[in-house]
């Protein structure tokens, strides 16, 4: 520093006074050069809105949090991956295809703490309860000096070739799932804390110019700031600007001051040939009459906010000024308002000369004048024939706090995902297919809003592989029964009893519906294992519902009890996926959803409810003169349901088959396999008590429930 060099030669000439005109030389000089307001190019607003992957860009040193692009500094070719489902049994099988990528992007040229929340394309990817959108491996390395090389990296590259960038903050995507993005990657933006809290102005100039710029009373706040530039002092001037600092060389090193930081000192005028020198005033019309300040709004998700200031009078300047910093729009606004009232102070100057006590003070100082009110701020000083002449600007007065206001912001919605609730069931066919494997259907949703799908996979050996089946469907309406429901019956609507239902948030909503609509199939759910219909609903709380108007034991369903906790589940097409698994009634399996922030898994054995005939109806027993009874039924087939012609439902098996099996007191059970919906009892199995009877109808793929009496 030329401070420094030219006290040391003075002193060595001249002595003490030697050394005080060297320093005042040195300092004159270290204004000139470090700090002279001309050719900076410091950073602006618009370097930071658009992600980069060009070779040389600058890596900011972030302060605070601050939202950033970054720069993508490795990433791999997209990998394709394909998923098969369907096929088999005459029918078509379909193939997806989805995309992958994995790329690392740069944050920071300096140590940070952590990552909030992270955009994709300006949507949410992350929320700030570090939820996930859409499914991401991602890793985040702080900058720290013993930071190891990222494994992803140093697989595809070699661990030799594979740098650690020490230092240096950067992200790492592993398999980020592109599907979401048009099958590219996305342009990310990240929210990245480097500090605890705000940063003043002073410790980072102090920390940017390694040192050389230390922090004296530059206190100013700042919630966030990106430097890089040009040069250090590029960032520092901008930093300046911010604050209304002045710089003072000091020893070794700069002193950024703040305004009304540092002691006033005193200094008398004796001016040049006796006599003191008047002051000179810029004219008003080279001042701004409006200086506009745009910065980044933390209140508006970072986007960019305009803060204005004006003042009255002649001239028509308009200035803007880009601030590269995360202040809210009441702190812009003060900003602009200092910077307009600096401005015009700053049109009086003052030259004055001081005798040999005036040697020691240098530009940055403040200064009164002897015998006059103000203060003034030094701008440089000369030495000629033992006289110190110094060049005076006014200082500003105190100006008022600045009130603004962020206005209404449209942030991107940030709805929490919550937990993974998944369910798995096989339903009676809910169209007019006659299926011969079975269906399983699969629903599922989050405890949360903001819960989006899964991948779906199942296992027929109890986890040692599994079998990809793509995604969920849309999130499902789901929960379960807080009060007991009875037995029903099927041939009566029940007006007087309801179900009590708990949704898994209160983002779900449900609603009644009327004849016709309960006709076409609206409003049936799973309660337990039984389907049923509902025409009212009613909502008693947040998230508690009552249901009521009941039809129960529908498609064939069991009208029976269901305990408090069962499971209630909205059959929606548009929330299932319905799958075809090549199996047979009782075989076990595990259906697992992989979603963005868990994994649930539920184990189940199918039941055979989609490709078996639903037992027997209307059980009736005929006495017959011998003592015997004559016992009929009525079959129901797996489809027709909607019974448009009023005759017998189709057969929809192979034939007509029933095993019934007669249980009457000590006498073997007997069997007896017909195609007629009948079967005698004789008079000889009556005689011993009462006779249990099972009736099962054996259609193509198996035999239905069993249904029962007791004659």
């Amino acid at each position: 520093m030329a401070t420094l060099v030219l006290t040391a030669v003075g002193t060595a000439i001249g002595g003490p006074i030697g050394g005080a005109i060297g320093a005042m030389i040195g300092r004159t000089v270290d204004s000139e050069l470090l700090f002279r307001p001309k050719g900076r190019e410091g950073p602006r607003l618009t370097e930071l809105s658009v992600q980069t992957s060009s070779y040389g860009t600058q890596i900011p040193k972030l302060f605070g949090t601050m939202r950033v692009a970054g720069s993508v500094i490795w990433a791999t070719d997209l990998v394709e991956h394909r998923t098969r489902s369907g096929g088999g049994k005459g029918r078509p099988s379909v193939t997806s295809y989805s995309y992958t990528a994995s790329f690392a992007v740069a944050l920071s040229a300096r140590a940070i703490l952590g990552v909030g929340r992270i955009w994709a394309d300006g949507k949410l990817l992350r929320g700030a309860a570090g939820d996930w959108k859409s499914a991401a491996t991602f890793r985040l390395h702080n900058g720290g000096e013993d930071q190891p090389a990222d494994p992803l990296i140093a697989s595809a590259e070699g661990a030799g070739l594979t740098p650690a960038h020490r230092g240096m903050a950067y992200a790492v995507f592993e398999d980020l799932a592109l599907e979401d993005f048009g099958n590219r990657i996305p342009s990310l933006t990240f929210e990245v804390t480097a500090d605890a809290g705000p940063v003043s102005i002073g410790t980072i100039a102090e920390a940017t110019s390694g040192g050389v710029v230390r922090d004296a009373g530059a206190a100013a706040l700042l919630d966030g700031f990106s430097a890089y530039g040009d040069t250090a002092r590029a960032v520092i001037d901008t930093l300046g600007q911010i604050g209304g600092c002045r710089f003072a060389p000091v020893g070794d090193g700069i002193e950024m001051r703040g305004p009304g930081a540092g002691a006033v000192l005193t200094v008398e005028d004796a001016g040049a040939a006796g006599e003191k020198r008047a002051r000179s005033i810029r004219p008003i019309e080279a001042v701004a009459q409006a200086i506009s300040v745009a910065h980044y709004d933390p209140a508006r998700d970072y986007q960019t906010g305009v803060q204005r200031a004006t003042r009255p009078g002649a001239g028509s300047r308009r200035e803007t000024i880009d601030v590269p910093a995360a202040i809210g729009a009441g702190a812009a606004k003060a900003v602009a308002t200092a910077m307009l009232a600096r401005a015009e102070a700053e049109r009086v100057h003052r030259r004055i000369v001081g005798d040999a006590s005036a040697i020691t003070i240098g530009p940055g100082d403040r200064v009164a004048i002897t015998g006059e009110n103000g203060r003034w701020r030094v701008a440089s000083a000369s030495l000629e024939r033992m006289a110190t002449t110094l060049e005076l600007v006014a200082e500003r007065a105190a100006t008022l706090p600045a009130m603004a206001s962020s206005g209404r912001a449209l942030p991107a919605p940030d709805a929490v995902a919550g937990a993974t609730i998944l369910d798995a069931f096989e339903l009676p066919a809910l169209d007019e297919a006659l299926l011969s494997e079975p269906r399983l259907t699969i629903v599922a949703a989050g405890t949360a809003p903001g819960w989006r799908r899964a991948a779906l996979s199942y296992s027929f050996d109890d986890g040692a592989s599994w079998t990809s089946i793509g995604a969920t469907a849309a999130p499902a309406t789901l929960g379960a029964l807080i009060e007991d429901l009875p037995e029903g019956t099927v041939t009566l609507r029940d007006q007087r009893g309801a179900i009590i239902v708990e949704l898994a948030h209160d983002g779900m909503s449900l609603r009644g519906a009327d004849p016709a609509a309960l006709d076409r199939g609206a409003n049936l759910a799973l309660v337990g294992d039984e389907l049923v219909q509902f025409a009212t609903a009613e909502q008693l709380a947040p998230r508690r519902w009552r249901l009521g108007d009941l039809s129960r034991g529908r498609r064939g369903t069991i009208a029976t009890g269901h305990d408090a906790g069962a499971r209630f589940v909205l059959i929606e097409p548009e929330t299932a996926v319905a799958i075809t698994l090549s199996a047979s009634p009782g075989q076990r399996l595990r259906v697992a959803a992989d979603a963005v922030a868990d994994t649930a898994e539920i184990e189940l054995a199918l039941t055979g409810a989609s490709i078996l005939p639903p037992s027997p109806v209307h059980l009736r027993a005929e006495a017959q003169p011998d003592g015997g009874a004559l016992l009929r039924w009525r079959r129901r087939a797996r489809s027709g349901w909607r019974w448009r012609d009023g005759a017998d439902a189709p057969l929809g098996e192979e034939r007509e088959q029933y095993r019934v099996t007669v249980m009457a007191g000590a006498l073997p059970p007997r069997i007896v396999e017909t195609a007629a919906p009948a079967v005698a009892v004789t008079a000889a199995e009556r005689a011993g008590g009462p006779v249990s009877i099972s009736i099962v109808q054996i259609g193509t793929n198996g035999a239905s429930p069993p249904a029962t009496i007791i004659i």
